[in-house]
């Protein structure tokens, strides 16, 4: 953690009738963090990131954001965050600098204070040059830029950013990840849902749900270590149900997982020397015809695939 906590959850809680959407999570956020909270669609992320920017009021526990009480103090939690929903951010019937000025108006900025952060924020999204263009005939990555120039208008402390990326292209992610950076190193704290893993390697720390409860947390690179050990193998050119078979009883073996069109396989530590040695294993089992073996590094998609089957979900299920 980067500095003292600027958010501390414990035991949040938020039930709907009989459905348990979120089951008493804790965890700390340092100021100047970039926290990433991930999980399947409906594992309560959403939900999670409504109550601590005091949206939707919690069923038991407690949390605390920049010093305020969620339940108590909704009002002012407001006022200490930005937001950036991944269903509405923007008006499109307007002009950039008319949503920038709106915004601003809506954050309680006004006169030549207003006029600074709005250039700011053009500044920052890299949009002074498109200052009059419509909203709507921005490309998505453009788009997100200005949406997250927007929730930065007030300086918040903390900005909130529910899968900000989604439906963007990976270039305009990058960008987009890059301006996150930049936040973050001047002290902003950032608290971001993503579904895509590969975008969770960039954040300080990792938070995975799976239905509603925390089931992890640790850097990335602790994440790997601790659910993920041993050596990596990723296989092409046979299914995976085929190859978990002709593996079945191998006291080496770990786990077998798909792997987009490869076949992911984990091995006890010191079992293979290198690729060649396993791939000599697979041509003992007859598997030897059109097979490529190659020595990878585990993923965060791994380090998922793995807490997901653990906790009882099917893998094409938690990874929609």
């Amino acid at each position: 953690m980067s500095g003292g906590p600027i958010i501390t959850v414990d035991g949040l809680t938020r039930v709907f009738g009989s459905f348990t959407a979120v089951d008493h999570v804790s965890f700390e956020v340092g100021r100047g963090e970039i926290f990433g909270y991930l999980g399947a669609n409906g594992a309560g992320k959403t939900t999670t990131i409504r109550m601590l920017c005091g949206l939707l009021a919690p069923t038991g526990g407690r949390a605390e954001v920049a010093g305020n009480d969620i339940a108590k103090h909704p009002t002012r939690v407001k006022r200490a965050i930005g937001y950036m929903s991944q269903r509405f951010s923007l008006y499109l019937d307007l002009e950039v600098g008319e949503n920038l000025e709106f915004f601003g108006g809506a954050y309680g900025l006004s006169g030549a204070r207003r006029a600074a952060r709005v250039e700011a924020a053009l500044e920052l999204a890299g949009l002074r040059d498109r200052r009059h263009a419509m909203t709507r005939d921005l490309p998505g990555g453009v788009r997100q830029r200005l949406a997250l120039a927007s929730a930065l208008l007030h300086e918040p402390a903390i900005v909130f950013l529910d899968e900000p990326t989604a439906g963007v292209d990976p270039a305009s992610r990058r960008d987009f990840w890059r301006l996150i950076r930049s936040l973050a190193a001047a002290g902003t704290t950032v608290f971001v849902t993503t579904h895509h893993l590969d975008e969770a390697e960039y954040c300080a720390r990792v938070g995975l749900m799976v239905d509603g409860r925390l089931v992890a947390l640790d850097t990335p690179r602790g994440l790997k270590r601790e659910h993920v050990p041993g050596h990596l193998w990723s296989v092409g050119g046979v299914s995976a149900g085929r190859l978990a078979e002709a593996l079945r009883g191998e006291p080496a073996v770990l786990q077998v997982q798909p792997f987009g069109n490869r076949v992911h396989v984990r091995t006890r530590l010191g079992s293979f020397a290198d690729a060649k040695s396993f791939e000599g294993l697979l041509t003992g089992r007859g598997l030897a015809a059109g097979l490529t073996v190659e020595a990878t590094e585990a993923t965060l998609e791994d380090v998922f695939l793995e807490l997901v089957a653990a906790h009882g979900r099917p893998a094409t299920e938690a990874a929609s």
